[in-house]
């Protein structure tokens, strides 16, 4: 068996790192020999989420793509920087594979591999891909994408494109839901709402939840709240619950999110390709407020795949905060009463979800850094 190198890119939020480490831990599985690495950005987030999976890693300058002139010149000096110490850690001395798993530092790294001659193989989780991804698409071997309606966007390059899903963390096929209950000191004979907005929190969905706060009091003898606020949004979050009349838990961010997902009776949340792979994982009803910047939508076409089999309601994240409260409300409010309506949306889950795809991005790549 020859020496293996797997080196994973991407970095900036959790969407772009959880599905790399669920690969990174499955190779860790197979081969246990192989050596993993990380190339990430130099956000906190990054650094935090990879020192708990305990991989190595490098964080690199990279800064995100932009017009501006100003920034323009840093994302092209920070660009240079970045490929630079890529492509001195990448080893080539060992049987080297690099996974993008997209966002603007993964660029680099993938340019500083094809300057090896390294093969690449790309992750593209969302429905659309991001910019990074369509670039790294000119060098790729293989392309590994969650949806089959992402293929056609890599059409043209005329590469190998394999559906396969979206690569979950290993906690999500055996999660222990009483832990987190434990974790968080919560009532286990209550049922939970989870609100999330993601790793890096949500303003938009935090403000709307606190504005129902006094609504939400009506379901206190049956329900608790877990809020995630985000590291950035925690004190203002946790301020506006100080007289809320319903049980509640405001945290910052929890690590153990196969846990809590799975403890969870419904969850308010964005709709991040890896969000909604989650949800369908852990079987929980969602209602899906997608991040409504993003030119192509595809927070929007990520939940619709979960509304396609009855498993998510979405509700947008309109501009107006009244008009959002009160849309949020009509579905929230139904769905905490209908414990009926809260089943078939557990079974559609089941119907969307996918827990293989990190065994089969494993394999595929331990093949790729054989034969390289």
């Amino acid at each position: 068996m020859v020496d293996k190198s797997l080196f994973f890119a991407g970095g900036g939020t959790g969407g772009h790192i959880y599905p790399a480490i669920a690969v990174a831990q499955r190779i860790a599985i197979i081969d246990p020999s192989a050596k993993i690495h990380f190339f990430c950005s130099k956000r906190g987030i990054d650094k935090y989420i990879l020192e708990q999976a305990g991989f190595e890693y490098t964080a690199l300058p990279a800064t995100g793509f932009s017009v501006k002139p100003k920034k323009l010149i840093n994302f092209c000096k920070s660009l240079l920087e970045s490929y630079r110490i890529a492509k001195k850690a990448i080893c080539v001395d060992w049987n080297a594979v690099v996974l993008s798993a997209g966002g603007f530092v993964s660029a680099s790294v993938c340019l500083a591999a094809h300057k090896h001659k390294v093969p690449i193989a790309l992750l593209n989780v969302d429905i659309v891909p991001g910019r990074a991804n369509k670039i790294n698409a000119r060098w790729a071997d293989e392309i590994f994408v969650q949806f089959k309606e992402t293929e056609q966007y890599f059409a043209r390059r005329k590469k190998k494109v394999s559906v396969v899903g979206c690569p979950m963390r290993s906690g999500f096929r055996t999660p222990q839901p009483d832990r987190a209950i434990e974790q968080l000191g919560l009532d286990r004979y209550k049922k939970i709402l989870l609100i999330t907005g993601a790793s890096s929190g949500s303003q938009n969905i935090n403000d709307t939840i606190c504005s129902l706060l006094d609504k939400l009091a009506a379901f206190n003898d049956d329900w608790q709240i877990v809020h995630l606020a985000g590291k950035n949004n925690f004190e203002k979050v946790y301020s506006q619950y100080r007289d809320a009349k319903i049980s509640h838990k405001v945290v910052s961010y929890f690590d153990d999110m196969p846990d809590l997902l799975a403890a969870a009776d419904l969850v308010v949340g964005r709709s991040g390709a890896v969000s909604v792979a989650e949800y369908a994982a852990a079987a929980v009803p969602s209602i899906c407020m997608p991040y409504p910047y993003h030119k192509d939508k595809h927070q929007y076409l990520n939940a619709g795949k979960l509304v396609e089999v009855g498993a998510a309601i979405i509700v947008d994240d309109l501009p107006d905060e009244k008009d959002r409260s009160e849309w949020l409300w009509e579905e929230l409010e139904k769905l905490m009463k209908d414990q009926k309506a809260r089943q078939i949306m557990e079974d559609g889950c089941r119907i969307a979800a996918n827990l293989d795809a990190d065994w089969k991005i494993a394999e595929r790549l331990l093949i790729m850094a054989e034969n390289a």
